[in-house]
């Protein structure tokens, strides 16, 4: 088999950005759900994720999906892929 067989995919991660203070960096935070080991209730947990944002496309509020790639620095590991949702674009 080749290398690019062997090679997974990274599936792109959806969340809420938090904080857009940086210049070409952003923090989002990623909801899933966790099913509780003794009693099976579905928890939500939250994980806080800086990304790299190349452009400064996105903004607090939006939400977005990032992908992982190469490090960016100490703690950016994840670059934007899409903008799903504009903050004010409120679905009704």
């Amino acid at each position: 088999m080749s290398e690019l067989q062997n090679e997974k995919k990274a599936k792109p991660l959806q969340g809420v950005v938090t904080s857009d203070k940086m210049q070409k960096s952003r923090v989002v935070t990623v909801e899933r759900l966790v099913k509780h080991a003794r009693y099976g209730k579905y928890i939500k947990r939250r994980t806080k994720i800086m990304f790299h944002d190349e452009k400064n496309e996105s903004r607090l509020g939006d939400s977005v999906l990032i992908i992982a790639s190469r490090p960016y620095s100490a703690s950016k590991r994840f670059s934007l892929f899409k903008i799903v949702q504009k903050a004010g674009d409120a679905v009704d």
